[in-house]
Formats: structure tokens, sequence, C-alpha cells
């Protein structure tokens, strides 16, 4: 049984790395307070769903544009200074997102602007934060710490929604905005107590020298190095195939409404499921680290994830949609064991993803990859919930899951084998 555990090594040989994963882990719970809170704060102002998902539309434009440039600031400044002024920018939008709150300026536009800005902040820290842990920890051990990662970010994302309603309900928009700053402390202190980590020298004939002045071009031969490099290359490109083929979210809240019966609550559980199954895969990442052939890995997790997406889209077509007056307790038990499966199968492949681009890139171009890393996470999933979107409106939910599940499926293994390289990967010898 210990050998199948989580693998806390990481966290035994790397006191910086400890204090990293605990503050990144009481922030990133603290995160999805704020996340929940102001989606009703803004359905409370407005009474409209547009309105809330406009604030998806915030947060992902600054993102996009700037984890890419923001990686590039990754690779030419010291990692521990990026990641801590991008932090302390975080801290102090959060700061004032509590003090809108108390203060009561009930502003949607307010809002709007300070999600963008919090965006923005994240865009740069997330690849600082990502590009510091290879030099916390000798290459073995990368599976074992990004699943030590995944697992305390699905915690989050399980326990922090709940969390959030709670404090709502109790004391108000205000009262969950100052816990998350308070807990954003965390992440500060955890950076804050870093040693220095400066840029290394490249070594790579085809990469430019890590000093060049930060602006477009540093960008762009970020990805013409991407372009060249079939591994990490591949690695976006198969999470692409998951993402915007097959993303199942935006099919839940009609699951709960016309298929399964229990609206909103049901569409709450089909959630929960999806992220229980990435806490499970994470608690018995003990044989990850003894995985060599990460290519390999990723392909058949990917494989499990368009099974278990066609199998909750089966779940729907044989339930139909009948719009039940109760919950329908045997098909909402086969979809989430489904969606538990698809959420493990997540897990599992975005620990050897990162460890593969945490590995196999080289120092002086780890920001930059982790910038696209940032983009394709986030962007990937939001086309997807339009492919499927625009599929359910045509064929219905259970079969536009059906379809984009199968649909992944073949493109994830023409993808395998038009790049022989990439199943053939191995960690012990990595080739970017």
């Amino acid at each position: 049984m210990p050998r199948l555990l989580a693998d806390l090594t990481p966290l035994r040989v790397s006191p910086e790395y400890r204090r990293l994963w605990w503050g990144l882990g009481v922030s990133n719970l603290g995160a999805q307070l704020t996340v929940v809170a102001v989606g009703l704060q803004v359905y409370d102002l407005t009474g409209s769903t547009l309105a809330v998902g406009t604030l998806g539309l915030f947060a992902l434009v600054p993102l996009v544009v700037l984890g890419l440039y923001g990686g590039a600031l990754v690779d030419h400044y010291d990692r521990r200074k990026v990641s801590l002024l991008a932090s302390s920018v975080l801290w102090l939008v959060t700061v004032a997102i509590a003090l809108q709150a108390w203060l009561h300026a009930d502003s949607v536009h307010l809002l709007y602007g300070l999600v963008a800005l919090q965006s923005a902040a994240f865009a740069i820290n997330n690849p600082a934060r990502s590009a510091i842990i290879p030099r916390l920890l000798p290459a073995h051990l990368m599976p074992a710490a990004n699943a030590l990662q995944t697992l305390t970010m699905n915690v989050a994302l399980t326990g922090g929604p709940l969390a959030a309603s709670a404090l709502v309900y109790t004391g108000g928009y205000a009262w969950a905005y100052t816990i998350d700053a308070l807990m954003f402390t965390a992440a500060l202190w955890a950076v804050w107590r870093l040693p220095d980590i400066p840029p290394q020298p490249g070594t790579d004939d085809t990469a430019t020298a890590p000093r060049r002045a930060v602006g477009l071009r540093s960008v762009l031969d970020g990805l013409r190095y991407l372009a060249t490099r079939p591994n990490l290359r591949t690695s976006f490109v198969v999470d692409l195939c998951a993402m915007v083929l097959s993303f199942p979210r935006v099919l839940w809240p009609a699951a709960g409404v016309v298929y399964l019966g229990g609206g909103s609550a049901t569409t709450g559980v089909l959630a929960a499921s999806f992220a229980a199954g990435g806490i499970l895969a994470s608690l018995f990442s003990g044989p990850f680290g003894r995985i060599h052939r990460h290519g390999r890995a990723i392909v058949w997790a990917i494989t499990a994830w368009s099974v278990s997406v066609v199998a909750f889209g089966v779940v729907l077509v044989l339930v139909g949609r009948t719009e039940p007056s109760g919950v329908m307790l045997g098909a909402l038990a086969a979809a989430c064991v489904a969606l538990a499966l698809a959420g493990g199968s997540d897990a599992i492949s975005s620990v050897f993803r990162q460890s593969i681009l945490q590995t196999a890139a080289p120092d002086h171009m780890r920001g930059r990859l982790q910038g696209v890393f940032i983009v394709v996470v986030a962007g990937g999933p939001r086309l997807g919930e339009m492919v499927l979107g625009a599929e359910a409106a045509w064929l219905g939910e259970g079969w536009a899951a059906v379809v984009g599940g199968l649909s992944c499926l073949v493109a994830l293994w023409v993808v395998a084998r038009l790049t022989p390289r990439f199943w053939r990967y191995d960690a012990r010898h990595p080739e970017p």
C-alpha cells in the first residue's frame, strides 16, 4: 500500500519545495473562495448569467495575452523576484476586491477590471512558480512533485466552492474575499523564503540567449523553439485534442436539469465527482515515479479520458431528455463514476505532461514554454465548451459527449502514430 500512495519524497528532500507546496496549497484554496464569490456577487448585482459568463472573458484575455510574455520575463530575470512581484500584485488585487465588498461599491465594471488585473498577474506568476520547481528538485522527482501539486489543486477545486458558498451565506462576500487575502499570505511567505533563482545560460544552439531584451522577439523565439521540438510540441497537441474536442463541463447543467434530475445540486455533484477523480489519482500516484515512458503514459491516460467521456454520454443517451421530477439515482451514480474516471485520467495526463515540460526543456526556455502551457490549459477548455456546446445544440447533450469522446480518441491516436518519438519518450533520457 505505501508504494501505491503519493510519493512524499519531494517534501522530505527539499525544505524550499515543501514550503512552496504548503503555501500554494493554502493560497489555491483561498483563490477558489474569490472565484466563486465573484461569480455570485456579479449575479447578485445583475441577475444575469451572461454577466457572470463575461467574467470568464475578462479573465481569459489577459491570461492568453500575458501568459506568453510572462514566460519570457521568467526566462530573463530571477524567478524568485518575478514570482514575488507578481504574487504581491495578486495579493493587492485580492485586498482591493475585499475592499469593494466592505465599502459596498456594487459595481460590476469594477469587478470586471479587478478580475482582469488578477488574471494578468496570475499569467506572470504561474510560469514563474512552475519554472522554479525543477530548480529545487532532481528530474526523477518531477512526476511525484507534479502529482502533489495536482492533489492540492483538486482539493481546492472540491472544497473551495463549498467553503465559498458557506461563507457568502453566513458572512457575505467581504468575508470570503478577506479570508482569501489572509490565506494568500502563505504563498507570499513561501516565495519570500526561496533562494535567488537567476536564469541559467542557454546551451542550445537553436535557442536565444536569455539576456536578450524582453519583448515580442523573445516570445517568438520561444514559439519557434517549441515548433522544432516534437516531444514538447506533441505534449501540447494531445492535450488540445482532449480539451477542445471532448471537455464535458458545458454539458453538466443540462445533465442536471433535463436528464438526471436535481437541477443545480446534481450539477454540483457531477463537478465534485470530476474533481474527486483527480484527488484519487493523485493520492495513489506512488507508481508514477517508476514510469519512464511518459509519452505512452500520456496517450493511454487521454485514451481513458476519451472512453470515460463517451461513457458519460452513453448514460445521458440511455436516460433521454425526460426532465425527471426527482433525481435518477442509478443514472447519476453511473455518470459520476464516468466523470471521476475522466478526472483521474486528466490528472495523470497533467502530471506527465508537466514532467516532460520541466525536464526536457532547457532551463532558459522553461518560462516561455510554461507560458504556452498556461495558454493551452486556459484556452483549451474554453474552446472545448464552445465546441461541445455547438454539438449539443445539434445532436443533444448525450450524443455531443459520445461524438466528442470518439473524436478525441481518433485525433489522439492519429497524432501518436505521426509522432513515434513521443510514443518512445523515455524520462531517463529526456529529449525535447
